[in-house]
């Protein structure tokens, strides 16, 4: 691993106390360490008063006001905001040329399973209803975002419903039952652990059962799906449900596109100003949803 790759490992580590419990605290201390790594060109933000959920619109000067990106932001359910991954969001705008509609799903332990689900199918049905067309929507999230991204797509083919065009989805939770085997895997340098993540996640399972596709996206029947772009890194705690499910999804003969970052940790999307590597990858979604065939 690199050094500065692992300075701002450790410094992660140092501002996100995942065994915080004070959830307020918790989602202030979580906020404050993405949005120190300011942006590096123009934005717009907007917040939309008629949209279902909490949500905002991120545009930079280029983007298509017909094609968007349904976009969830991260923080293991419990934190996260657009304000804090609003740069990110101006990325994706960046390289994919598209309307960013990023929502604020609410958060464990408030509102657990399944309220963030509902928020991401209310507001996917929104923008069909506001004239785009699934067609021109790509479901895209990072870390428990990734996992709504999937949740929401598979809730969507349950329904019998017109799926969007393809699903992004970066460092993503794709099974909360979180296999024991984890605690020992060797070539992890994460910043979250299996303790800290199982106990966090208990906020929103609140009983449920992990092993229900909705919570667990790894567990669904895949068959169908549109295009898949996931994204992990090689020391991500959680790496091995990725390629789990991007096996599944291939046995379903779904198209999907697999990265595997060497010596990148969860969710290092995050920081593309930097991190070398973080502005690569974002570019390589930018490359794959430009690619898109309508």
């Amino acid at each position: 691993m690199k050094e500065e790759t692992r300075k701002l490992l450790e410094l992660i580590k140092s501002q996100v106390d995942l065994e915080e419990r004070d959830p307020h605290r918790l989602r202030w201390n979580f906020d404050q360490l993405y949005l120190s790594y300011p942006s590096t060109g123009p934005l717009k933000m907007r917040k939309e008063p008629d949209a279902p959920a909490p949500a905002y619109w991120i545009v930079t000067p280029d983007s298509s006001q017909e094609k968007v990106m349904l976009f969830f932001h991260g923080g293991l359910f419990s934190m996260g905001s657009t304000h804090s991954h609003q740069y990110l969001c101006q990325q994706l705008s960046q390289i994919t040329g598209r309307s960013i509609f990023s929502v604020d799903y609410h958060l464990s332990p408030e509102h657990p399973f399944p309220r963030a689900l509902e928020d991401g199918i209310n507001s996917y049905h929104w923008l069909v209803e506001e004239g785009f067309p699934a067609r021109d929507i790509v479901c895209t999230g990072i870390s428990a975002g990734g996992n709504l991204a999937l949740s929401t797509v598979l809730a969507l083919k349950r329904m019998d419903e017109n799926l969007p065009q393809a699903v992004v989805a970066l460092s993503p939770l794709l099974d909360l039952s979180f296999p024991v085997v984890y605690q020992h895997l060797k070539d992890v340098k994460d910043w979250i652990d299996y303790h800290a993540l199982h106990k966090l996640l208990d906020t929103y399972l609140q009983g449920q059962d992990p092993g229900n596709f909705l919570l667990s996206p790894v567990y669904g029947d895949l068959e169908g799906l549109p295009p898949i772009f996931l994204q992990a890194g090689s020391c991500e705690l959680l790496l091995c449900d990725v390629k789990r499910f991007r096996d599944q999804a291939m046995e379903q003969e779904v198209k999907v596109n697999m990265e595997v970052w060497q010596d990148m940790f969860h969710a290092w999307q995050m920081f593309p100003t930097i991190l070398a590597e973080a502005e690569q990858s974002l570019e390589s979604v930018g490359k794959f949803v430009q690619d898109l065939v309508d």
